[in-house]
């Protein structure tokens, strides 16, 4: 059979990148509230542009004086994190920014369809579809488009911030276009990466000669050849980065957020949402099913979508495509799913522990593919469930 071979193109983008900021401070305002409830209520969303940036939404705690004290705290909270990113530009500065502040209290007519008195009947925070993807491309289990777009960024912001390579300015964004051979990846046929640069004088070959080391720790080394192509700030000087040279907006990364394109996705961003909105919860928990099946070697790729409606408990649907790749049929593999998980949102935050200031780390460089964290944090990417799935299965 003659080898079949195709490109796969995905991107990330920065933790300075306008939109991502502005993921970072509606996260932010999450943990703060979920930090002094774990049962809170929240909805941020925020706008960043010139010297402004406003945040809106809603917010619940039963506490109401707390909600009063938590809603003075929101300007320190963006500045704190507009200053941790790392903008101290003339039009950007997290000292003098002006900050608006609209968030209110959340809906009765949404809480009456979440709250219950019954843990049992507790409802979807919304109606919605979501998706969960693994493969086995990566030792995390992630394509390796968006892992690799992923980790060239992360590196490159360290080396920023631990003062290596301080000319390099936080707003920034990758793009890898890898080559595959009958559907395993064999290597780089493309690096795009534009990164903002402090230095005015700073020419492309310039900013090159200082990333391509960087980029060449992360990708693997015989992915890269001769005939791989670069282009390192191809428009020419970046100078003017973030909110300054382009607005934010909350919510607008989601392909960036999950799985570069590589498997669907149901359009609900998660930034900003507690883990009683599904968008979010149920988007962590049909990535947790999925890589659990590939780490157990039921598949080698596999993608699961969960649906539910606001107030109700129980997931409408679910649905699992190994894309040929399984040992065990995938109808066989949609019903073990709900006898390893409990699959209703209040099933779903206690099973991973959603309920803890863990989000403003996941605002930037990807929720999936991330190491747990002892604290609870990317508890959606443990291996737990190998077990639970052999046993069904």
């Amino acid at each position: 059979m003659q080898e079949q071979e195709h490109l796969f193109t995905s991107e990330s983008v920065s933790e300075g990148h306008p939109d991502k900021l502005c993921d970072r401070i509606s996260d932010a305002v999450l943990d703060a509230f979920i930090e002094a409830e774990p049962e809170a209520r929240v909805g941020a969303e925020t706008f960043a542009t010139t010297n402004r940036v406003i945040v809106g939404g809603e917010v619940g705690l039963r506490d109401k004086e707390m909600l009063k004290d938590h809603m003075g705290q929101i300007e320190n909270i963006v500045r704190g994190c507009i200053k941790d990113i790392g903008y101290e530009q003339e039009k950007f500065h997290w000292k003098n920014v002006e900050i608006t502040n609209l968030l209110h209290e959340q809906s009765a007519h949404i809480a009456q369809g979440v709250n219950a008195s019954n843990e049992k009947d507790e409802g979807a925070g919304d109606q919605g579809l979501m998706f969960g993807y693994a493969i086995d491309e990566t030792p995390e289990l992630m394509p390796a488009p968006i892992h690799y777009s992923h980790a060239i960024l992360r590196r490159l912001a360290e080396v920023r911030k631990d003062g290596t390579e301080p000319i390099l300015g936080p707003d920034a964004k990758s793009q890898l276009t890898v080559r595959y051979r009958d559907g395993k990846p064999q290597g780089v046929s493309s690096i795009v990466l534009s990164t903002q640069h402090l230095d005015p004088l700073m020419t492309s070959s310039d900013v090159k000669d200082v990333v391509e080391p960087y980029i060449r720790e992360i990708i693997p080394a015989d992915w890269i050849t001769s005939e791989t192509l670069w282009w390192v700030n191809p428009t020419g000087k970046f100078v003017i980065g973030g909110p300054d040279g382009d607005a934010g907006l909350t919510g607008r990364k989601i392909i960036v957020d999950t799985y570069g394109g590589a498997a669907p996705h149901g359009g609900g961003a998660f930034s900003g949402k507690d883990p009683t909105k599904v968008d979010r919860s149920a988007a962590y928990a049909a990535r947790y099913l999925a890589k659990n099946i590939v780490a157990a070697g039921i598949a080698s790729r596999c993608c699961l979508q969960l649906s539910y409606a606001i107030g109700v408990a129980e997931p409408l649907s679910i649905f699992c495509d190994t894309y040929g790749t399984g040992i065990i049929d995938d109808i066989e593999i949609s019903k073990a799913v709900t006898k390893v998980m409990d699959l209703t949102p209040r099933g779903i935050r206690k099973h991973l522990g959603l309920n803890k200031p863990i989000y403003q780390r996941t605002a930037a460089y990807g929720h999936f593919g991330r190491q747990p964290d002892i604290d609870g944090g990317f508890s959606w990417e443990k291996t737990d469930l190998i077990e639970s799935f052999k046993q069904e299965l």
